[in-house]
C-alpha cells in the first residue's frame, strides 16, 4: 500500500498510530463492508455467525438509482456446531449456490470475519471453486475484524477490487472523456447533485467507487483516462495502484463548497486534456462554473446576513475536516475548531492553510471539553456525527448531522445551498431561545420558595410527586 510514497513519507506512517489488532473506531471487516456494500447489484455474503452481519448491515446512508440487491442481507449464520464440526467451508459453498440460483447476481462478494479466519476457513479456495462451478465472479474479501482498524478495512477492500475485479471486463465504448471517482459514497444521494454537471461537460463517470456503483462498471474502470480521489483515507492505495498499472492520473479534491467544487471540475478537465481530450473542454468548464457559481451565490445571499460571524464547531474527520470548513468560511462563518481524526497528513496541511491557526485543530476532543466549548457559547452550532449530538443538546446548542447518517445531500453547488439552509434553520429555530430560558421555579421566587419548603419537610421529592394528582379511590373505598 505504501509503495507509491517516497521514503520520508513512508516513515511517518499513519496519521494516528494504532495498536496491532486493535479496532479503533470500527473493525477491519466493518471498513471493508463500508467500501464494498454500496456496489448495488452485487450479493454481499458474510461468512460468520449472525451477529457480524446484523451489526454491520445498512450502517451508511448510501443511495442507489436502481438495483436493490445490496440491501438484502446474506450470511452463512455459522453456529457453534458448525465451528466444532468444521462445516464452515461446506456451508459457505452451499450459500453461494443458493444465492446464484435465487438471485442470479453479476457477482458475489464473500467476507471473511474474525471467527472464520480464526478457525482457518479458506474462503479464497471456496470462492475459486464456486466461480468455476457456477460461472460467475465470486470475490473473496479477506478483512477479518481483528486484523486492524476500520481504515485498514477500507484499504483491504480496495485491494480486493484490484486483485479480483478491476480489469476483468473490457468495455467496448471507452472514450477520451471517461473518469473514475474514488472514495465517493453517494451519501443521501450527494453524487447525484454532481453528476449532472459532469454530464453537461460530456464527461462520463466510468466508475464511481463505491457510491451507486455497478459491478461491470468497476470491472472496466481500468479504461478511464483520469480519476478524482474524494476520500483519501479510504482508497488512496487504489488510486495509486491504478495510476501505476494503467496510467490513470488522479488528484485529491472535494465537492463541498462553491470554490472547491469549481476547482475540482477544472482539475478533471485539465487531467483529461493531458490525456488527449480536446482542449475546448476547458472553455466549456469555465462557462459552466461561471453559470453555476452565479446561481449558487444568488441563493446564498439571502443567508449571508443571517449567518455572518456565526461560530461553528466541526467535529468530523477525513476530507470533511477541511472541505466543510472551507465551504462555510466562504459565506462568513467562523470555524472555532475542527477535528483531524482520520485525516491524512495532506488533509491536516490543508486545514492549517485554511484556518491559519493550529490551536483550532484537535485530534480528539473529549465530551467534557466539547461540552465546555458549547456551554460557554464559544460556538453557535456544532456539526458532527450522531454519537456527539447529545453533548450539543445537553449544552442547549443547535446541532446538525454532517456524517453518514445525514438525510440531506451537501455536495456540489446545490448541496452547498442546502447545507447553509439547514444551518440557518438549526441556529434560528425558536426552540433554542425557549430552551435557554430559566426554569419556572428559578424565574418565580414564590414557586422556588415553595419547592424548597416541600423539600425541607419531606426530604427529597421528584417532579412527578409535585405534579401528579392524588391517587384515585378504588371501588371498595380503599386507595388503589
Amino acid at each position: 500500500m505504501n509503495r507509491g510514497k517516497d521514503a520520508n513519507v513512508r516513515k511517518k506512517g499513519c496519521s494516528k498510530p494504532l495498536t496491532p489488532g486493535a479496532a479503533a473506531g470500527g473493525c477491519a471487516f466493518d471498513g471493508a463492508k463500508i467500501v464494498l456494500q454500496p456496489i448495488t447489484d452485487v450479493a454481499h455474503l458474510i461468512h460468520a455467525p449472525l451477529a457480524c452481519e446484523g451489526n454491520s448491515w445498512d450502517n451508511r446512508g448510501t443511495a442507489s438509482s436502481g438495483p436493490t440487491l445490496w440491501r438484502t442481507s446474506f450470511t452463512t449464520d455459522l453456529t457453534e456446531l458448525d465451528v466444532v464440526m468444521g462445516h464452515g467451508e461446506r456451508k459457505l459453498f452451499k450459500a453461494i449456490r443458493e444465492i446464484k440460483e435465487t438471485y442470479a447476481p453479476p457477482a458475489i462478494f464473500v467476507y471473511s470475519t474474525c471467527v472464520t479466519a480464526l478457525i482457518g476457513d479458506d474462503i479464497e479456495a471456496v470462492c475459486k471453486r464456486a466461480a468455476e462451478r457456477f460461472g460467475l465472479p465470486v470475490v473473496p474479501v479477506n478483512a477479518p475484524g481483528f486484523s486492524g482498524s476500520k481504515n485498514l478495512g477500507n484499504k483491504l477492500a480496495g485491494e480486493a477490487l484490484l486483485d479480483h475485479v478491476i480489469g476483468t471486463v473490457e468495455p467496448d465504448d471507452a472514450g477520451p472523456y471517461d473518469i473514475n471517482i474514488l472514495g465517493e459514497f453517494n451519501l443521501s444521494g450527494e453524487f447525484w447533485l454532481v453528476k449532472p454537471l459532469l454530464d453537461r461537460l460530456g464527461i462520463r463517470v466510468r466508475a464511481c467507487i463505491p457510491g451507486d456503483a455497478r459491478y461491470r462498471d468497476i470491472a472496466s474502470a481500468h479504461r478511464a483516462r483520469a480519476a478524482m480521489m474524494v476520500c483519501s483515507t479510504a482508497l488512496i492505495n487504489l488510486a495509486r495502484k491504478m495510476e501505476e498499472l494503467w496510467d490513470i492520473p488522479f488528484f485529491e479534491g472535494s465537492f463541498y463548497g462553491i470554490t472547491d467544487t469549481s476547482q475540482s471540475l477544472r482539475q478533471i478537465a485539465e487531467l483529461l486534456v493531458r490525456k488527449g481530450a480536446d482542449p475546448e473542454i476547458l472553455e466549456r468548464t469555465e462557462a459552466l462554473i461561471a453559470e453555476q457559481e452565479a446561481i449558487a451565490w444568488k441563493k446564498l445571499a439571502a443567508y449571508r446576513a443571517r449567518l455572518q460571524g456565526k461560530r461553528v464547531l466541526l467535529n468530523t474527520g477525513g476530507v470533511k475536516a477541511w472541505s466543510i470548513a472551507h465551504a462555510l468560511m466562504e459565506i462568513g462563518v467562523e470555524i472555532v475548531g475542527t477535528s483531524t481524526k482520520k485525516s491524512t497528513a495532506e488533509d491536516k496541511e490543508r486545514i492549517k492553510q485554511i484556518l491559519k491557526e493550529d490551536h483550532r485543530m484537535f485530534e480528539s476532543m473529549g465530551p467534557r471539553e466539547m461540552y465546555d466549548i458549547l456551554a460557554e457559547h464559544k460556538a453557535d452550532i456544532m456539526l458532527s456525527g450522531g454519537r456527539t449530538q447529545y453533548i450539543a443538546l445537553k449544552a442547549k446548542t443547535p446541532w446538525l448531522d454532517i456524517n453518514q447518517e445525514r438525510h440531506h445531500p451537501y455536495a456540489g453547488y446545490a448541496g452547498m445551498v442546502e447545507l447553509v439552509r439547514q444551518i440557518d434553520l438549526a441556529i434560528h429555530n425558536p426552540i433554542w431561545s425557549e430552551l435557554r430560558e430559566p426554569a419556572p421555579w428559578d424565574a418565580q421566587p414564590a414557586m422556588k420558595e415553595e419547592l424548597q419548603n416541600m423539600q425541607s419537610e419531606t426530604g427529597t421529592f421528584s417532579a412527578s410527586q409535585i405534579s401528579a394528582p392524588p391517587p384515585a379511590a378504588s371501588a371498595t373505598g380503599e386507595e388503589s
